[in-house]
């Protein structure tokens, strides 16, 4: 998966995650709040994630305009 995907996954998750805490808070459910609070720790991890991939990306392709720039 690509780094956007990541990071938009990682952003659905984490506002899904939101509302299920919400949910579970209007309506007195422990559980509910929990998965909420699990989904969205997934999503911060799946933007972290993307964000990573993008900071790779960026010194491989910083790299390899240095070596090109040798040649």
């Amino acid at each position: 998966m690509g780094s956007t995907a990541d990071k938009a996954k990682g952003s659905a998750n984490e506002a899904m995650g939101k509302v299920k805490q919400g949910v579970g808070e209007a309506v007195g459910s422990e559980r509910m709040k929990r998965e909420g609070q699990s989904q969205e720790i997934k999503g911060d991890a799946q933007q972290a994630l993307g964000k990573a991939k993008d900071a790779v990306k960026g010194a491989v392709n910083k790299a390899a305009d240095e070596v090109n720039k040798r040649l």
